[in-house]
C-alpha cells in the first residue's frame, strides 16, 4: 500500500464538477416491438433537419446532449423497421427530456410514446447514464425513485444507498462504517453548515423530499471537493422549475402508534414553552431570570397528537430567460418513546431508571426559492435560497414508577426514589443562499463559479429541569449541587461565507481520445458564537418547601418564596466559546480519455486554520485557546476501464484529512436529559486518511445494474468518542489509537423481475445492496522518553478494538410494483438492517488497574426497519398516497458488558432502550 500511495503523489486528480449548463438533453431507451421485453440496440436517433444524433447502446439506452433549448422532431430508425418521427419535443436548459418508445415492423402510434421533461438530476434514466459514464465511484437517487420508495427526507434517502446506515442513538449517517466527522455535506456543490452543536454535518432530515431533486454520495474523493472527509461527500441537489409553469398543493395526515396509544394520546405532554409557539415559530420576551418565577414549571398537554403536513409549489417561466420556483411546506409530527436507562461505573451500577419516557413534538417549516436567468445560450446565472425552521418541543421523564435510583442522591434508609423531568424547546433557523454561474466562453473553455452565504441560529432558549426525591404523599426537592431545579438558555450563531471558481479547458477532443484540464480554487470561512448559562433555585433549608405532587412542582417556585428567603437563587457564569474555521484551497485536475480507458488525476492544496477561544466553568482558570493549523497536498486518482457497453472497472485512491470539529475541541459540557455529559478536548488533533477502492459494474439492460466494490481505509490518529476516565457519565473525544483500518465489500443490484409489455402489464423491480466490513484499531498506551507510564486507553486486557460506529453488516432492499398504465398504481416495500456497532469506546476507570476497574464499550444493537408506500394518480390532477414507516417498531437498544470485581462474573446489561412507534399517513396531492 505504501508504494501505491507514493506513486499517487506523482499525479493530479479531479472529477469534473457537475454544474448545470445552459444546454439540454434528450435521453431514454428504445424497445424492440418484435421481441417482447427486449431493448433495441444500435438504432439511429436523429434530430430532424440536422446532423445531430446518436445510436442506442447494447441496452437500448441513448442520450443526445448539449442541445440548445427549443422544440425538435426526433427520428428513430433501424434497418428493416418502420421509422418513427416524434414531433414537438421540447428541450429545456439544464433538463433531461426522456423519450421512451419502441420500433417494430409496423409503424408505432404516437400514443405509445412516453415523453417526460425532468431535471437532469431527477431522471432515473439520466442518473443511471451518469453513473455509467462517471469516473468516480458515485451513487445517486433521484426524486422519481424517492417517490416510489415513500422516502420523506434526505437522511432516509441516503440509507437506500449501498454501505450507508444511520445511528438511532446519535442520528449520524455512517458511510462504510465512518460517521459524522468523516463525512462532507454539500448543497448544490457548496458547503452547508451544521444545525447542531453535536455534529459536523447538517441533519439531513431537515431536507424534505418536496425540495429535493436528487441525493448523491461520491464515495471517492475528488480534488475539487474539501479534503476534510474520508468516507465521501453527500450532495443535496435542490429542485428547479420543470417546463414553463407549475402549481401544486398537497396535504397529508397521519399518526404515530406510540403517540396515540392509551394513556399517551389523551395525555401527550408538552413543555410550558409550547405556549410561546405561533405557526411553528418560538418567540418570548420573558428573560430566563424572570421565567424562574413568572413561568410555570409544570408540563402542558397537546390536544390531539396527530401528524399532518401541507405543501405548496408554484413556478413560472417569464419570457425565454427567467425561471422562478417556490416550494414551501410545514410538517408537524408527534413521537413517544418509552424504555429504560442505566449507567455503570467501574462495573457497578450508578444510576437506574426503568420507566424513561420522552414526548416529542416537531414542527418543520421549509421554504425554497430557486431562480435562473439565461443571458444567452452560453451564459446562465442561478440563485437558490433555502430557509428551514425546525422546532422541537421535548419532555423527558423518568422515575414516576418509584423505582429510579441516582447515585449518592439519597441514603437507602430514607426510602426515597428519584424523579427527573427535563423540558426543552430547540429552534433551529437555517438560511442558505447560493449564487452560481456557468459560462461557455468558447467550445473549449467553460467557466463555473459559485458563492454562498449561510447562517444558522440553533437555540435552546428555555430548558427546564427538575430532580426530586419522593415516596407516596411526600415530595422533596433535590439537594445536591444547587442546580437540580434550573432553567437554562443556550445559543449558537453560525455565519459562513464560501466560494468556488473552476475553469475547464478542452485540449483534445476526438473520437479516439480527449483531454480536459480543470483548475480553480475554494474558500470557506465559518464563525461560531456559542453561549450557555444555568440559573437555579434551591431550598435555603431542606424540606422547607415540599410540592404536593411531582406534577405540580411549580407550586413552590413563586416570587414570594424567593423574596422571603425560602428559595435561594444560584447563577452560574455563562459558558462561551468563539470558534473560526478558515479553509483556503487550490486544485488542478486532468481527465484523459483514450478509447476504453479514462484517467482522472488531480491534486489539491488546502490550508485549514482552526481557532477556538473558550471561557467555561469546568476547567481550571476558565479561559483557554486551541489554535490549530494544517496545510497539505491531497492527491487522488480515479481510473476507469469500459471493457464493453455493459462492463466498467474502476480504481480509485486518495489521501484526505479529518479535522476536529468545534464541539470536539471546546471543553464545554453539554448535559443530556439522562444526566450524561459530552465535552470537547482542546488537545484533539486531526486524522490523516488513506483511501483505496476497486469496483466492477455490470449493466444487464438499460435500467439494471449489478456491481461489486472492494475498499480499504487507513486512518492515522483516528478520533473516537470515549467514556472519559473517572466518570462513566462523561463522554469526550480522543486520538485514542495510532491507526485504524477498514476493509470492506459492497454488492448492489437493480433488477427488473417483471417488465410490462403493454399498458395492461405490470412491473416488478428489486433493488438490493449489502456491505460486509472488517475493521479494527489499536488502543494507545502513552509513556514518556524514559518509558515511564503516563496514560492508557487500554482496558479489560484489550490492546485493540473495533472502530466506533462501524457495523460488520449492512443490508438495504426495496421491492417496487407498478402498473404500466398512464396513471400507474405504485407499491413499494423497503427494508434496512445494520448490525451491532460501538456507540462509545470503553475506558479504564483506574489507569494503573485497567484490567479490573474499567467501563466497557457501549454497543448499539442492530435492528431491522420496514417501510411501505402505496400511491395512485387519478387523471392529470389528483394523486393519493398511503405510507407506513417503521412498521416493525423494533426496540432500539444499547448494551454494555459488566463484570463486578466482587464476583468476576460478566453479564450484558441494557443501558438504554426505547421504541419509536410506527407512523401511518395518508396524503392527497393536486396539480393545477
Amino acid at each position: 500500500m505504501k508504494k501505491i500511495f507514493l506513486l499517487l503523489t506523482l499525479f493530479f486528480i479531479s472529477i469534473s464538477y457537475a454544474q448545470e449548463t445552459t444546454k439540454g438533453t434528450i435521453a431514454g431507451k428504445l424497445m424492440d416491438k418484435e421481441i417482447s421485453g427486449e431493448t433495441l440496440p444500435f438504432a439511429n436517433v436523429i434530430i430532424k433537419g440536422t446532423s445531430i444524433g446518436t445510436t442506442t447502446d447494447i441496452d437500448g439506452l441513448y442520450a443526445i446532449e448539449n442541445l440548445t433549448p427549443g422544440t425538435y422532431t426526433v427520428i428513430f430508425s433501424f434497418v428493416g423497421y418502420e421509422t418513427l418521427e416524434v414531433p414537438n419535443v421540447t428541450v429545456v436548459a439544464g433538463k433531461v427530456t426522456e423519450i421512451n418508445t419502441a420500433l417494430g415492423s409496423n409503424a408505432a402510434s404516437l400514443d405509445e410514446v412516453v415523453i417526460k421533461t425532468v431535471a437532469r438530476r431527477d431522471s432515473q434514466v439520466a442518473l443511471l447514464i451518469e453513473q455509467k459514464k462517471a469516473i468516480e465511484i458515485k451513487e445517486s437517487i433521484g426524486a422519481q425513485e424517492l417517490a416510489k420508495m415513500g422516502v420523506s427526507d434526505a437522511a432516509t434517502a441516503t440509507t437506500k444507498i449501498s454501505g450507508v446506515s444511520s445511528s438511532e442513538a446519535s442520528g449520524d449517517i455512517f458511510v462504510r462504517g465512518l460517521g459524522d466527522r468523516y463525512l462532507n455535506t454539500t448543497m448544490n456543490g457548496l458547503p452547508v453548515p451544521s444545525d447542531d452543536v453535536e455534529r459536523k454535518n447538517i441533519d439531513l432530515e431537515l431536507y424534505s423530499t418536496n425540495i429535493l431533486q436528487n441525493v448523491s454520495i461520491s464515495k471517492t474523493y475528488s480534488a475539487q471537493n474539501s479534503a476534510d472527509q474520508a468516507s465521501g461527500t453527500i450532495d443535496i441537489s435542490t429542485r428547479e422549475l420543470l417546463g414553463t409553469q407549475e402549481l401544486a398543493a398537497g396535504v397529508k395526515v397521519g399518526f404515530n402508534t406510540n403517540a396515540i396509544r392509551n394513556g399517551v394520546g389523551d395525555n401527550f405532554k408538552t413543555s410550558p414553552n409550547s405556549e410561546n409557539v405561533t405557526f411553528g415559530f418560538y418567540s418570548r420576551d420573558l428573560r430566563t431570570r424572570e421565567a424562574l418565577t413568572q413561568q410555570t414549571w409544570n408540563t402542558q398537554q397537546a390536544e390531539l397528537p396527530l401528524d399532518y403536513k401541507y405543501t405548496l409549489t408554484a413556478g413560472k417561466k417569464f419570457g425565454e430567460k427567467l425561471k422562478v420556483l417556490f416550494t414551501g411546506s410545514q410538517d408537524i409530527s408527534f413521537e413517544h418513546r418509552q424504555g429504560e436507562f442505566r449507567e455503570f461505573r467501574a462495573n457497578f451500577i450508578n444510576d437506574s431508571i426503568t420507566d424513561v419516557e420522552t414526548f416529542s413534538k416537531s414542527i418543520n417549516t421549509t421554504g425554497l426559492l430557486s431562480s435562473s436567468y439565461n443571458f444567452n445560450e452560453n451564459n446562465e446565472v442561478k440563485f437558490t435560497s433555502l430557509f428551514i425552521n425546525k422546532l422541537t418541543d421535548e419532555v423527558f421523564e423518568g422515575g414516576r414508577n418509584g423505582e429510579a435510583t441516582i447515585f449518592e442522591e439519597t441514603e437507602p434508609v430514607e426510602d426515597l426514589s428519584q424523579f427527573i423531568r427535563d423540558q426543552n424547546i430547540k429552534q433551529t433557523q437555517l438560511w442558505v443562499n447560493q449564487l452560481t454561474g456557468n459560462h461557455q466562453i468558447n467550445k473549449k473553455n467553460e467557466l463555473d463559479w459559485a458563492i454562498g452565504y449561510n447562517t444558522v441560529d440553533a437555540d435552546e432558549p428555555n430548558r427546564i429541569r427538575n430532580e426530586v426525591n419522593f415516596r407516596d404523599g411526600f415530595v422533596q426537592l433535590g439537594r445536591t449541587g444547587g442546580f437540580q431545579q434550573r432553567k437554562s438558555a443556550q445559543i449558537i450563531n453560525d455565519q459562513e461565507f464560501n466560494g468556488l471558481i473552476k475553469d475547464e479547458l478542452t485540449l483534445i477532443d476526438s473520437e479516439e481520445k480527449s483531454l480536459r484540464l480543470s483548475f480553480g480554487a475554494n474558500y470557506r470561512n465559518k464563525e461560531r458564537d456559542f453561549g450557555s448559562q444555568f440559573l437555579g433555585l434551591e431550598e435555603s433549608n431542606i424540606n422547607t418547601l415540599n410540592p404536593t405532587s411531582i406534577d405540580n412542582l411549580s407550586r413552590v417556585f413563586t416570587p414570594e418564596n424567593l423574596q422571603n428567603g425560602s428559595l435561594t437563587l444560584n447563577i452560574l457564569a455563562p459558558d462561551r466559546y468563539l470558534a473560526t474555521l478558515e479553509s483556503t484551497a487550490g486544485f488542478v485536475s486532468a481527465n484523459y480519455n483514450l478509447n476504453k480507458f479514462n484517467f482522472n488525476l488531480g491534486l489539491r492544496y488546502q490550508k485549514d486554520d482552526l481557532n477556538v477561544k473558550y471561557d467555561v466553568g469546568n476547567i481550571p482558570g476558565r479561559f483557554g485557546i486551541s489554535d490549530k493549523s494544517y496545510n497539505n497536498f491531497y492527491p487522488s486518482i480515479n481510473l476507469k476501464y469500459a471493457a464493453n457497453e455493459r462492463n466498467n472497472f474502476r480504481v480509485a485512491a486518495s489521501k484526505t484529512i479529518t479535522l476536529p470539529e468545534f464541539k470536539e475541541i471546546a471543553p464545554f459540557e453539554y448535559v443530556s436529559p439522562t444526566g450524561q455529559v459530552t465535552r470537547g478536548n482542546p488537545d484533539l488533533e486531526a486524522s490523516t486518511n488513506y483511501n483505496f477502492d476497486v469496483k466492477w459494474e455490470f449493466f444487464p439492460t438499460a435500467n439494471q445494474l449489478v456491481s461489486l466494490t472492494g475498499f480499504y481505509k487507513k486512518i492515522e490518529d483516528p478520533i473516537n468518542k470515549v467514556q472519559d476516565r473517572g466518570s462513566a457519565g462523561v463522554f469526550s473525544f480522543f486520538n485514542s489509537a495510532e491507526k485504524a483500518e477498514i476493509y470492506g465489500l459492497e454488492v448492489e443490484t437493480k433488477l427488473n423481475l417483471i417488465k410490462a409489455e403493454d399498458e395492461s402489464g405490470i412491473n416488478l423491480d428489486l433493488n438490493l445492496n449489502a456491505s460486509r466490513m472488517w475493521h479494527s484499531q489499536d488502543l494507545k498506551e502513552l509513556r514518556d522518553a524514559q518509558g515511564v507510564f503516563l496514560k492508557t486507553f487500554r482496558y479489560k486486557g484489550l490492546t485493540e478494538t473495533d472502530l466506533q460506529g462501524a457495523s460488520d453488516w449492512i443490508f438495504n432492499g426495496s421491492l417496487n410494483f407498478s402498473t404500466n398504465s398512464p396513471n400507474p398504481f405504485l407499491a413499494t416495500v423497503t427494508a434496512n438492517y445494520a448490525s451491532d456497532k460501538i456507540f462509545a469506546l470503553g475506558a479504564p476507570e483506574i489507569q494503573t488497574q485497567s484490567e479490573t476497574f474499567y467501563n466497557d464499550a457501549i454497543i448499539e444493537k442492530g435492528f431491522v426497519t420496514l417501510n411501505t408506500v402505496i400511491s395512485k394518480d387519478f387523471g392529470e390532477h389528483w394523486g393519493i398516497r398511503l405510507s407506513g414507516k417503521n412498521l416493525l417498531n423494533p426496540e432500539i437498544k444499547r448494551t454494555q458488558n459488566v463484570r463486578p470485581s466482587t464476583t468476576g462474573i460478566e453479564s450484558t446489561e441494557t443501558v438504554r432502550s426505547y421504541t419509536r412507534g410506527a407512523t401511518i399517513s395518508l396524503g392527497l396531492n393536486y396539480n393545477f
